[in-house]
């Protein structure tokens, strides 16, 4: 469905300023949206799967391994040696049975054993004189039994699980040849500004647009697909409700803009989602930095979310908001924080959830004011200290990670 575009000129008032809802609210509210909306899974070729979220879990087929396989080159023996030699058995060959004592085949690793073997020779351990081998096997079995990895029908990786090359090996060596994914979501980028430049450095009032270069990135290690974004939007509430309209016309089920998401003179996105119909689901967040953050739905059931213009709290608002919507849309369980030892001390924020970023050994970093990225470019995440309290090194706190390369969303 198109969103609509029923007047010529818009006048739509700014309406009044936002409430704010709790951070945690705010999460899971992203997140149970996301799961409402999930798309129905698709069938992938394996190769096709990486980076996409497994909807059925992945259960074996056979046991692993379907049969007795050797583990090392050597001789299958029945009974006491030596041995005479009667065949060979490489791998892919159906071995005829060892019938007689004193008999035995060449084997290769990854060979079917042959029924009847009661040892297998390592080749290293033995000798082979006018048809005869002799030797002596060693104490520990040289052969995989069937079901030694995992049994028939056992579940091997639960859905809703990442699909990493891996997983897809393991989903190969069970004998499938495509899996039940999740479908990729469709990702627009509008970057809102007349300061913005897209080259060269900054100058004269106006500042390098550094978001619209780097989100992709993020969202495609979201599990989204996404390219660039093009031109910087004009600070109009014409040129901002033409630009997500042709966002979600191109097939986007989530639009990402960025900027506008307050009430000042050319903050337009607000007054462009009251025209379209939106509904907002998270209006606010009480959250330092990225408060002026947003969330809201489409009359057809899409996504639009509200980025601040700062480059740092634009990327706090994708880890708050996007990263669990994402996770829902995709099938992916529900985002879980890891907790981290903090190395140093960490103020608060009053009433509302800080988010401070830190490194891989919890310390703070410097340069991060909500317009910096210096800071964000050598961190691990971001640590959460509660509202009404500071972190005190030593402390374990809730750490929300940088997002990592999850697929590049085909």
């Amino acid at each position: 469905m198109s969103v609509p575009a029923s007047v010529d000129r818009v006048t739509v008032e700014p309406t009044s300023t936002p409430v704010p809802i709790g951070w945690p609210q705010a999460r899971s509210l992203a997140y149970q949206a996301g799961r409402r909306s999930a798309r129905a899974a698709v069938a992938v070729p394996l190769a096709d799967a990486d980076g996409r979220t497994l909807i059925e879990p992945l259960v074996t087929r056979t046991p692993l391994p379907a049969f007795p396989t050797s583990s090392v080159d050597g001789w299958a023996v029945r009974g006491a040696g030596p041995w005479r030699i009667v065949g060979r058995v490489l791998a892919g060959d159906s071995p005829t049975p060892l019938e007689v004592d004193g008999t035995g085949v060449e084997i290769a690793t990854g060979a079917m054993v042959p029924r009847g073997t009661g040892t297998i020779v390592r080749t290293e351990d033995c000798s082979v004189t006018d048809g005869l081998v002799q030797g002596a096997p060693r104490a520990r079995q040289e052969w995989r039994e069937p079901g030694e990895e995992a049994t028939e029908g056992e579940q091997l990786i639960p859905a809703g699980s990442l699909v990493t090359p891996a997983v897809i090996g393991l989903a190969a060596s069970c004998g499938y040849d495509t899996l039940m994914v999740s479908q990729v979501p469709r990702a627009e980028l509008r970057i809102f500004g007349d300061e913005l430049l897209t080259s060269g450095p900054p100058a004269e009032g106006r500042v390098r647009d550094a978001l619209g270069p780097a989100l992709p990135g993020w969202l495609r290690r979201l599990g989204a697909q996404c390219r660039p974004p093009g031109d910087p939007v004009a600070d109009t509430l014409e040129a901002h409700l033409d630009a997500i309209r042709s966002a979600f016309d191109a097939g986007a089920d989530l639009v990402c803009t960025t900027g506008g998401t307050m009430l000042g003179p050319v903050d337009h996105l607000r007054p462009a989602l009251t025209e379209l119909g939106a509904r907002l689901l998270v209006p606010a967040v009480r959250v330092r930095p990225g408060y002026p953050m947003l969330l809201a739905e489409l009359p057809d059931g899409r996504f639009l979310a509200g980025l601040p213009g700062n480059p740092l709290s634009a990327v706090v608002a994708l880890v708050c908001l996007v990263a669990p919507l994402l996770a829902g849309l995709t099938g992916r369980p529900e985002p879980e924080l890891e907790r981290i030892r903090l190395a140093s001390d960490i103020a608060g924020r009053g009433d509302f959830h800080h988010l401070a970023l830190v490194d891989h050994e919890g310390a703070a970093v410097r340069h991060v004011g909500s317009s910096m990225l210096r800071g964000l470019a050598r961190s691990a995440g971001f640590a959460v200290i509660e509202p009404g309290g500071q972190g005190q090194a030593g402390d374990q706190v809730p750490v929300v990670p940088l997002p990592l390369l999850v697929g590049e969303g085909r």
